[in-house]
């Protein structure tokens, strides 16, 4: 399945920018919700390792989401008891494990294999797709912090689909119906590559770089922070408070406080 390798492929990418930063950095709060590095990558070691007992062990998926549901210090808390205060090298080499572990066992999996989560069932291509977008987005605040401009590759059209995918969902999960169609999509590519989406419509549209539109699925940007051309309501109001990723609905950080230091 392509989408594992490509999870794999944003994860290495991540994992070298780490790689060469001083650890003693690690505990550095970041500009999402003062997470620091540490926090970020336990996160993501948990949820992998989550994402692989769907397909090895779905009775240890289930235990440790009940177990999730119960704990009192919700979810950060639960990840960092979890890991037993695991950080660092040891934290970025074990993660770095754990991507491997993850891309090779969704490698080889049926991509429409439905498999259990903490919601509605899932497909194994959505899955993998998943783990790669909050790679990618909790990448970001990482790249940000260290100052570092992320060198992008075609393999986001990945979060562009599961953006274009989730219009509804960005509706639903506040109790609301979309205003309208989606709008049309045209997006450049890192590769220069253009990607479009939706209905030809030039009264509602979005053009502008891939990548800009995967930060405001991913609530990684405020759409005023980016360059995206956007015009029509319709595509006014899903750019205020687009989410691509499951939950309870969620705000976009406010203007000009994600950015690269």
């Amino acid at each position: 399945m392509q989408q594992a390798e490509d999870f794999r492929a944003e994860s290495k990418a991540l994992f070298a920018l780490l790689d060469s930063t001083d650890a003693s950095r690690f505990e550095e709060p970041t500009q999402f919700k003062g997470w620091t590095i540490n926090a970020v990558l336990q996160h993501l070691h948990f949820w992998n390792q989550m994402a692989s007992f769907q397909l090895t062990d779905e009775n240890r998926l289930l235990a440790h989401l009940k177990d999730l549901g119960a704990h009192a210090g919700g979810m950060r808390r639960y990840e960092a008891d979890h890991f037993a205060g695991l950080g660092g090298r040891d934290l970025l080499a074990a993660w770095n494990e754990g991507v491997d572990e993850t891309a090779t066992v969704f490698a080889k999996a049926d991509p429409k294999a439905r498999l259990k989560w903490a919601g509605p069932d899932m497909s194994a291509r959505s899955s993998i797709t998943a783990r790669l977008m909050e790679t990618w987005a909790h990448g970001q605040e990482i790249y940000d912090h260290l100052g570092v401009d992320r060198q992008n590759e075609d393999r986001i059209q990945n979060i562009v689909v599961l953006g274009v995918n989730t219009f509804a969902w960005t509706y639903k999960t506040r109790n609301e119906t979309p205003p309208g169609p989606m709008p049309y999509l045209e997006l450049t590519a890192p590769s220069g590559a253009v990607w479009t989406y939706g209905e030809d419509n030039p009264a509602e549209r979005i053009t502008g770089a891939a990548e800009a539109f995967c930060q405001v699925v991913t609530q990684t940007r405020n759409i005023a922070d980016t360059d995206l051309s956007v015009r029509g309501a319709v595509a006014e109001d899903w750019m205020s408070k687009a989410q691509c990723f499951a939950g309870a609905p969620s705000a976009p950080p406010l203007p000009g406080t994600r950015f690269r230091s």
